[in-house]
């Protein structure tokens, strides 16, 4: 699939880090179209928490999609401050 060849996913995203970087370990984002977000986060451009780990050569995983969620779900959410209940991967899902 190509840069250009992909469907579009609007929604909120969670990225979970191979290994955390100093407190962080997950990113919570929102983008119109997920998978071209998340492909700019594995080229290090971007969110700055994303490039820095890029930087750093920490590989990350999509951990979850709410699909169809917006700016508001993304604020509640990174309200919570509990990523890591958010993420099956932490979970062992």
């Amino acid at each position: 699939m190509t840069d250009h060849e992909h469907a579009h996913v609007t929604g909120v995203y969670l990225l979970h880090f191979d290994r955390p970087l100093a407190h962080a370990q997950h990113y919570l984002g929102w983008s119109s179209d997920v998978p071209k977000r998340v492909y700019a986060h594995a080229k290090g451009n971007g969110a700055r928490l994303p490039a820095a780990f890029r930087a750093k050569g920490i590989g990350f995983v999509v951990a979850r999609v709410w699909e169809g969620g917006d700016r508001t779900l993304e604020r509640r959410l990174k309200q919570r401050k509990g990523a890591r209940a958010l993420c099956p991967v932490c979970r062992g899902e």
